[in-house]
């Protein structure tokens, strides 16, 4: 399922959203529908690199704080 961002254009609140099918995201904070669609960082794991360095996390996930890194919390090896 996918996992969006929005920042409210009413009360300016940044949120995620999980949003099905045809329904409609609304801001947590003021119900608001008038919504402006955030680029969302998503999760790679890093092994496999032709690089051969390893890059050092970018912080604590935005969602939950897992500070293994954005996405470490729900995203298991992808190997």
């Amino acid at each position: 399922m996918p996992i969006f961002e929005y920042i409210c254009q009413e009360c300016q609140h940044e949120f995620e959203s999980l949003v099905f099918g045809r329904d409609k995201a609304k801001c947590p904070q003021c119900q608001s529908q008038k919504l402006s669609p955030q680029l969302s960082v998503f999760a790679m794991s890093s092994k496999g690199m032709s690089s051969g360095t390893k890059s050092a996390p970018a912080g604590s996930c935005g969602s939950c704080g897992d500070p293994r890194g954005p996405g470490a919390c729900s995203l298991g090896d992808l190997d």
